[in-house]
């Protein structure tokens, strides 16, 4: 499993722009790969800023999903 800076570094590499920690959080939850809610959430029940839909987001789920 790679780190979020791993995550980060290699998006910046291949895909020539930063990625926030919020959207690998969020794709990561929608993969089912987290276990609890973090300490520090504002809201249980609503994602602040949600990773957006498009090339960012296809490539974090190829890379993330599970083979």
């Amino acid at each position: 499993m790679m780190t979020y800076r791993e995550i980060q570094e290699r998006a910046k590499k291949e895909l020539g722009r930063t990625v926030k920690t919020c959207w690998i959080a969020d794709v990561k939850r929608e993969l089912g790969m987290t276990s609890r809610i973090a300490y520090n959430r504002k809201s249980s029940s609503k994602v602040v800023y949600p990773c957006p839909d498009g090339a960012v987001k296809q490539w974090l789920l190829k890379i993330l999903k599970p083979n």
